[in-house]
């Protein structure tokens, strides 16, 4: 199973989770609305943020992406909040937008969706 480039980390840095649950509800007259499971599994959402130390880092991720998970395969990546493996892919297959930290432009950011049953 592919893992992330070396030089490409994960900051804590806009770190969320989420959990999407398959569950159908159903009105009634009066009274709450009742609720069933649609499937056992969950999909599992976390944004993270991947930190470059320099271009040639941002650019061996860029060729990891393209070429060896080719936009959306699966990979394996540590939960920075609690150190479990995960085997997660790119929500829609997207990486967000390459951003510089600061003026010097060598070390870079970029925001990620990341998705996973459970």
């Amino acid at each position: 199973m592919s893992a992330l480039p070396a030089g490409t980390l994960m900051q804590m840095e806009g770190l969320a989770e989420s959990i999407s649950a398959s569950v159908e509800r159903t009105p009634m007259e009066r009274g709450v609305a009742k609720q069933r499971l649609l499937n056992t599994q969950v999909l599992c959402k976390f944004n993270a943020t991947l930190y470059f130390a320099n271009s040639d880092a941002a650019d061996s991720f860029i060729d990891w992406y393209l070429d060896d998970i080719r936009c959306i395969g699966w990979f394996e990546v540590r939960n920075p909040r609690n150190g479990k493996l995960l085997t997660v892919r790119f929500e829609e297959g997207k990486v967000g937008d390459l951003s510089p930290v600061d003026d010097s432009a060598y070390d870079s950011r970029r925001a990620v969706v990341m998705e996973y049953i459970r």
